[in-house]
């Protein structure tokens, strides 16, 4: 009788660990009814494939436009441009995060304190759930609902393929890095909801955090550089001149820098950007740009442009990260490369910043969900 009482209180570890996504399942099937049942998620779903396509066709509008005119003045076309798919690919992939990340609040920032409005959040918390349960079902269900409109704009991602100059890998690392960033910010939201008493409140602060990571970012990293100032040793950089004409060989040896180093190294003011680089690192454009693979073109050191928007976000990154002594010309006497090969990616580092944040506004959010509770904020709802 006492192994049998033994084993009913102290159930598998595989069974419990079972039971726990058991009840995670539960409230996200639950939420996700209560979200398929409003006319509003579909209006919502429907405006943003409609604006989608629009981006889409003014971006390919655009394109042809500069096209002729290229070709009706008799202007230099560059090679390698054949077809609108990059540019359509950036403006689109912008474009999806842009509203992404003002989606998501709006799908995850009230629902914790919304059902604490309602009354209903008593109920599940009266049940066998646990807080964790609740929490994570809020989570995955908000972040299902945001992942829709990520499939909705697939197709126009798509099209950047088809129409040339991408391959079905921008896509899918594409996708990959806008549902995690899509995650961070429904974590953000949901553990701000279960902080929160009243629905307005979340969704205020929430944006404010998606601001904080957009646009503060940009703004601490400013404000950063300027208590960054420091020196480094550099010599004079002295012009290459134009070098005369050779006729074109079958494999064309790498590019030579543009100038040369020579003279006494000196002393030199310069901004130690790599100090204050993770500011940088943690925003969601800087993210996903540094993940997206480049074309062959990021293996030339020098005399190389970043060519798109994308690319060139990654680049202004990794020139903050290597700081000056990776970009100033002439750097403890050495020519510096105006074009930084992908070698260590800085998305990492933002990603993990980012996802700590989530983390612990998840874990602030679990533990005002525990019961009983020991001080309420005033006017909060019972039941």
């Amino acid at each position: 009788m006492s192994q049998v009482t033994d084993s009913a209180q102290h159930p598998p570890a595989s069974g419990a660990a079972a039971g726990y996504v058991s009840g995670i399942r539960d409230v996200v099937v639950l939420e996700l009814k209560q979200r398929l049942r409003s006319r509003g998620w579909y209006i919502m779903l429907a405006i943003w494939f409609i604006l989608t396509g629009l981006v889409t066709w003014l971006t390919w509008a655009s394109w042809n436009a500069q096209r002729e005119a290229q070709r009706t003045y008799g202007n230099y076309v560059p090679p390698g441009s054949e077809g609108p798919g990059s540019m359509i690919f950036e403006v689109v992939l912008a474009f999806v995060l842009l509203f992404a990340l003002l989606v998501a609040p709006a799908l995850s920032a009230n629902a914790v304190n919304g059902d604490r409005a309602g009354g209903t959040l008593a109920i599940l918390q009266v049940t066998l759930l646990r807080p964790g349960q609740i929490l994570w079902g809020k989570f995955l269900a908000s972040w299902f609902a945001a992942l829709a409109f990520l499939v909705a704009s697939t197709p126009f991602l798509v099209i950047g393929v088809a129409l040339g100059g991408m391959t079905p890998g921008h896509v899918v690392v594409a996708l990959l890095m806008l549902a995690v960033e899509v995650g961070v910010v429904c974590a953000v939201g949901v553990g701000i909801s279960a902080l929160a008493g009243r629905p307005l409140f979340s969704i205020v602060v929430t944006y404010l955090a998606v601001a904080g990571l957009v646009f503060g970012t940009l703004i601490s990293f400013g404000l950063g550089t300027g208590l960054s100032q420091g020196t480094i040793m550099a010599n004079q950089a002295q012009s290459r001149g134009y070098s005369p004409y050779e006729p074109l060989q079958e494999q064309p040896m790498p590019m030579e820098p543009e100038y040369t180093c020579s003279g006494p190294l000196m002393e030199r003011p310069a901004v130690h950007t790599e100090r204050v680089a993770w500011m940088l690192a943690m925003n969601p454009y800087v993210v996903v740009a540094d993940a997206i693979p480049y074309p062959v073109r990021a293996t030339s050191n020098f005399g190389t442009s970043p060519q798109g928007a994308i690319e060139s976000i990654s680049q202004a990154a990794r020139y903050a990260m290597a700081g000056p002594e990776g970009t100033y010309p002439c750097a403890n006497g050495e020519a510096k490369p105006r074009y930084l090969a992908q070698e260590t990616p800085l998305w990492p580092l933002g990603l993990g910043l980012q996802l700590l944040l989530a983390a612990l506004l998840m874990w602030l959010g679990w533990r005002s969900l525990r019961t009983p509770a020991h001080r309420l904020a005033r006017g909060t709802r019972i039941a």
